[in-house]
């Protein structure tokens, strides 16, 4: 590998979403080394987007030993976050340091907290004094308002709208196109249909659906 690369990571994923992933990280530097791992065996020696694919994250130990030092979950989400967070735990189990990725078109308050690992996607906005916990997606066009708290892991799927002051657990997903109303708090593991309008908190482990937005299942 290139000895000119600052920064060598390794992107656990290989599909839809890790292409957005990897656009994000060459829009905003040249000096970063790209590697893909996916378990689909069909993709493993294919470019995407000029990256190679591997192989699976078997390879993790032998990529650590040859100085691959940071890594992002290209992994997607459509409401339960737990394979993301087990992959994220086992890059950090191998040492690797979590990067963030915030593409050129997003708009990141300088008084926001962005965690390690968390991905701010095209046309994306992180406003004022707003914290976002780690490996969490702020997917194409969603806002997450001033003031808003997110857990690790989360997903604020595509154009979803978080007003002010809002607070979301770990693992929850805000589905697309989703609106939840300020000052309310999404618990653990919560998920919010895609176009829900949330006027209500929302329990941990709870899914809610329609507009207003209704639990259908816990």
């Amino acid at each position: 590998m290139s000895s000119d690369y600052l920064t060598r990571c390794v992107i656990l994923g290989a599909g839809g979403h890790a292409g957005v992933v990897v656009e994000s990280i060459q829009a905003n530097a040249d000096n970063i080394e790209i590697n893909l791992l996916d378990p689909n065996r069909s993709f493993w020696g294919q470019t995407i987007l000029n990256v190679k694919v591997l192989g699976d994250d078997k390879l993790l130990p032998e990529l650590v030993q040859d100085g691959i030092t940071h890594f992002v979950i290209g992994v997607g989400g459509t409401g339960d976050n737990s394979l993301r967070r087990r992959l994220f735990d086992l890059c950090l189990e191998h040492g690797l340091t979590p990067l963030v990725v915030c593409h050129p078109s997003a708009v990141r308050s300088p008084s926001a907290q962005v965690g390690p690992g968390t991905v701010v996607l095209p046309n994306a906005v992180v406003n004022t004094r707003s914290i976002l916990g780690s490996n969490v997606i702020v997917n194409t066009g969603a806002i997450i308002e001033h003031d808003c708290a997110i857990g690790d892991h989360v997903h604020i799927a595509t154009g979803s709208r978080l007003c002010a002051t809002v607070q979301v657990g770990d693992t929850a997903h805000i589905g697309a196109g989703a609106t939840v109303r300020q000052s309310l708090a999404v618990g653990e593991g919560a998920i919010i249909g895609a176009g829900a309008v949330v006027v209500n908190d929302v329990p941990p482990w709870t899914t809610v659906v329609g507009s207003p937005a209704k639990a259908i299942q816990r």
